[in-house]
């Protein structure tokens, strides 16, 4: 922690758009409408308000992210960019394809749940990806990213209530050129890209580029010896571009798949105590936990149980740096994704007005398969798990000036048709009588003595375990047959962003959005539970009134809300939006090399439907019973506020500072609600914070670059419970990033590379729950990565170097949650390991 301080004492920020010489550049870059434009100042153009415009003239807080950056720190998906800039948070949770969460300022939208849209859009070649896993295969080469702060929605087709990732890549070029790279590493980690562009007439070129991407996992399973969380994945693109003097069109095609086994997750056990070993054969132990159900309070026993003797149902003791994570041997922790996705983008100079339109179709569909008890317990699992995305986006945009460049206008439109669909089967397991059994008796024993003990399907002992109620036993497969959903989405936009020029020094920026957003959802929804269909029997009431205050634990553990055959039906909703969001922000050019800058956005994210049918309520809990309102959530609306400075007095040292304060009113947060996970909006959310950033550069071959973000953010709902007040989930209040370069020329035909970045983050939550934060919760640690390397001949054809990141092999959760139905046990998603290998390329 004194380390931490230390750092937090000298931090400010990296601007990685000044990065050092890339030492292994693929190919030419774009033209400068497509990438970044270098001056002899090296003053670095953005696109980030819609105009090419240098990055330390633009009023708004934007972190530059250059190809060479990340070439140098080896960056090759978007959870690399959290190295480089402290603000963004990339966490990946049980799905790598639908569990994914960016943040900014510690905003962003969490929990596996594709019903929700994200709070920080990904724009890739100005095609906005729907989801944040979408987005997450391993990137081509890249030209740069812009990573913009705050709510977007003047300047990009997709409003975002909390920011941005703009990555543009590498496009066609008119000379002839390519690369071949290939690295391997540990855990029999092997990459290998390739690419390949130049003319074929004076207007016309075009590109291609693939790769291959593989690695073992790192999470075993202590009971078969199987590896999760490893990496198999290729993808290929295809780039025309055509160019004349007053037309760019630009064509681009890819596919992309993979097939992982992910991601694994640790029974952490937190919160109990191991009871005695050899209860039953099948028993592997226990543990003791307090289950809260309908405000009764219960203590109940949590089996570990496994499908045999001797086998694993939770690993003890609990050393998350292990890795070891037990899973049921019949059952699959599998994901595969396939997607493809064609747009075309057309830049046309019609005299003083320039025309862009921006026409994109994409196509992603996942399968999985997982073990949800995340135990060696057969007790149940999910079973061909498909969803989908669809996405038709138009987007067309005209800009100029007027007023003898008094006014810089531009104005667009947005059009979205998304059709989302998921097919959902949660299905109970082997032993899944066996487990309510030995629950449901010892919290009967507990509560009344030996001789009060009972069972529920009489899967036990009876001289044991106690007496049985009669339940009918549960086959294997039973549970939810096939929940369909499917969510159409029709989205319009009108938008203007404005740059009025006051005086040379003074410039207005206004901008204005109209949005409205439809959205139809049809559910069809089949489970078959023999024990939902005996409570729900009239005949059964007597039962029910006998077992008292423990009806409500023996109902949910026998006919959980995920599998309750009560909500079965054909269910459809529409909802309808209309918003408007804007911004206004001042700048003052104080001299030539500082810009003072201060203004406000109104952002803004629509509102949907949970896809899940735990979000309904048991008329025999006392509920309204099934609703499809149940599922429905409502949008977000941001008000953001910021004051910044920027200045470049001189090539060797730039340093930005901005201040921020944001209040959203209707968070959407999935939260935990002891035996299912639903979707509440929060009343209020607040965020607010500083952020610091710098370059230097003592000599022309060395940079060095820090970062520094104070956050503080905090939920104000009375409802919220415990989360009341509390900070979001992985919000550090002090993150720190920097980065040291070095690409000395060593003689006339050899150059090369030493390169260290580093994350320290301070003490934050990975879950908001004040019971598991003693157990789940990270202290401060920091996360280094570094690369050496050499590059041969006159042009640098030829490169090696050797790489390791996570240096220090260092531990932490990144992501946490309950676990259901087990008490007051958590699991955590573990941190990878020290990963370290040799990369070597050609180019030509």
């Amino acid at each position: 922690m004194r380390k931490l301080h230390l750092f937090t004492a000298s931090a400010m920020a990296l601007t990685a758009a000044h990065a050092a010489p890339a030492f292994a550049q693929d190919a030419p870059s774009a033209a400068p409408a497509q990438g970044e434009e270098v001056t002899d100042d090296r003053e670095i153009v953005v696109t980030a308000t819609g105009r090419a415009q240098v990055a330390q003239d633009v009023p708004i807080a934007v972190s530059v992210v250059g190809g060479e950056q990340l070439e140098n720190a080896g960056i090759v998906d978007i959870r690399g960019l959290r190295q480089v800039t402290p603000s963004l948070q990339v966490t990946t949770g049980q799905s790598a394809a639908t569990g994914v969460v960016l943040r900014i300022r510690g905003i962003g939208t969490a929990g596996d749940n594709p019903g929700f849209e994200p709070a920080v859009g990904v724009f890739v070649d100005g095609v906005f990806r729907a989801r944040a896993g979408v987005a997450l295969a391993d990137l081509p080469p890249i030209d740069r990213v812009e990573v913009l702060r705050g709510p977007q929605g003047t300047l990009f087709g997709r409003n975002t209530s909390a920011g941005a990732l703009s990555i543009t890549t590498q496009g066609p070029s008119p000379e002839f050129g390519g690369y071949v790279e290939g690295r391997y590493g540990n855990l029999d980690e092997i990459e290998v890209k390739a690419g390949i562009t130049g003319p074929i007439s004076e207007q016309l070129s075009v590109r291609a580029d693939g790769g291959y991407h593989k690695r073992d996992g790192y999470i075993t399973d202590p009971n078969t010896g199987r590896q999760f969380n490893n990496i198999d994945r290729w993808f290929a693109r295809g780039q025309a571009k055509f160019e004349t003097a007053d037309v760019t069109f630009r064509l681009i095609g890819d596919y992309a798949e993979t097939d992982e086994d992910c991601c694994g997750a640790i029974n952490t056990g937190s919160g109990f105590e191991i009871l005695p070993r050899g209860i039953d054969t099948t028993v592997n132990g226990g543990v003791l936990g307090l289950i809260t159900s309908n405000a009764i309070e219960l203590l109940s026993a949590t089996p570990a149980f496994g499908g045999a003797a001797g086998r694993d149902g939770i690993v003890r003791p609990f050393d998350p740096e292990r890795r070891l994570m037990a899973v049921s041997p019949n059952r699959e922790l599998t994901e595969r994704v396939k997607e493809w996705g064609l747009s075309g983008q057309l830049d046309w100079q019609l005299g003083d007005v320039g025309l862009t339109s921006i026409t994109a179709y994409r196509d992603w569909r996942a399968t999985r398969s997982q073990d949800i008890d995340f135990s060696g317990v057969d007790r149940a699992y999910r079973d061909g798990y498909r969803t989908g995305v669809r996405d038709f986006t138009q987007e067309l945009r005209l800009k100029g000036s007027a007023f003898n460049g008094g006014l810089d206008w531009l104005v667009g439109g947005f059009y979205l048709n998304e059709k989302l669909t998921l097919d959902d089967s949660v299905r109970l397991g082997t032993q899944f009588d066996q487990y309510s059994d030995f629950v449901f008796s010892q919290v009967t024993g507990q509560l009344g003595g030996p001789a009060a003990a009972r069972q529920l399907f009489g899967s036990l002992p009876v001289a044991q375990f106690g007496p049985a109620i009669g339940l009918p036993r549960t086959p294997v497969g039973a549970g939810q047959q096939l929940d369909r959903y499917q969510v159409d989405t029709e989205a319009f936009a009108l938008f203007t962003h404005n740059i009025i020029n006051v005086t040379d020094r003074i410039s207005l920026t206004l901008g204005l959005r109209w949005n409205r957003e439809t959205k139809e959802i049809d559910a069809n929804l089949n489970s078959a539970v023999p024990a939902c269909s005996y409570w729900q029997n009239p005949a059964t009431a007597p039962v029910r009134a006998g077992l008292g205050q423990l009806f409500p634990l023996a109902f949910l553990y026998t006919c959980n809300p995920t599998i309750n055959s009560e909500f079965n039906g054909v269910y459809n909703g529409k909802r309808t939006e209309d918003e408007f969001t804007g911004t206004a922000k001042l700048g003052f050019k104080v001299t030539d090399d500082i810009l003072l800058y201060g203004g406000y956005d109104r952002g803004y994210k629509s509102g949907g439907y949970n896809l899940d049918r735990g979000s309904f309520d048991s008329r025999l809990l006392g509920g309204n019973g099934a609703q499809i309102t149940d599922l429905e959530f409502g949008n977000e609306l941001v008000d953001a506020f910021e004051v910044g400075v920027k200045t470049n007095f001189t090539r060797k040292f730039q340093f930005n500072a901005s201040g921020f304060y944001t209040e959203i009113k209707g968070y959407q947060n999935l939260q935990f609600e002891g035996s299912r996970f639903v979707t509440r909006n929060f009343a209020k959310v607040i965020s607010k914070g500083i952020e610091l950033e710098s370059v230097i550069r003592p000599i022309s071959d060395l940079t060095v670059a820090l970062n520094y973000t104070l956050l503080d953010t905090e939920v104000r709902d009375p409802l919220a419970g415990a989360d009341n007040g509390r900070s979001l989930t992985n919000s550090p209040r002090n993150v720190i990033t920097g980065a040291v370069t070095w690409t000395p020329q060593l003689s006339d035909n050899v150059g090369a590379l030493v390169h260290v970045d580093w994350r320290t983050n301070s003490d934050s939550p990975t879950i908001n729950n004040p019971i598991a934060r003693g157990y789940v919760g990270n202290d401060g640690y920091s996360i280094v990565n570094a690369r050496i390397g050499l590059n041969f001949g006159a042009e640098q054809q030829f490169g090696i170097e050797a790489y390791v990141e996570n240096l220090f092999d260092t531990y932490y959760n990144i992501t946490s949650f309950p676990i259901p139905e087990q008490g007051a046990s958590f699991a955590v998603y573990p941190a990878p390991p020290r990963f370290y290998g040799v990369k070597a390329r050609v180019r030509f």
